[in-house]
């Protein structure tokens, strides 16, 4: 995904409030009890391609970051989910599988690390 996207949105949420204009409220939508926002097209007004998104996301790993008690302190583990595996990750801590808090899911490419 594009930087240029990315911010777009967060930019939109950032300013989640009753002070939008009617064009920025329009863009937010509700459902299913989250907020979200469309998104039609890339940054240079193409349509999306399902292929190349598919292997965007088939490289995509997240580091999810969970806070934890450990013999009475407060630490974080630092797990790496590929993307395939990010909801049922997810769902391991509903079926307490796994327990802690999520802290934060931050995006990565393993290559990008070489």
């Amino acid at each position: 995904m594009s930087d240029e996207i990315n911010k777009k949105v967060i930019d939109i949420f950032s300013k989640h409030n009753n002070d939008f204009s009617p064009e920025v409220k329009e863009k937010i939508k509700y459902y299913a009890g989250f907020s979200y926002v469309r998104i039609d097209k890339d940054h240079n007004g193409n349509k999306f391609n399902p292929e190349h998104l598919k292997k965007y996301a088939q490289k995509c790993h997240y580091i999810v970051r969970v806070m934890r008690e450990y013999k009475g302190d407060t630490v974080l583990y630092n797990y790496d989910v590929p993307n395939s595996e990010l909801f049922r990750f997810i769902k391991s801590f509903e079926e307490n599988t796994l327990d802690g808090t999520i802290i934060e899911i931050e995006k990565y490419f393993p290559e990008d690390l070489a």
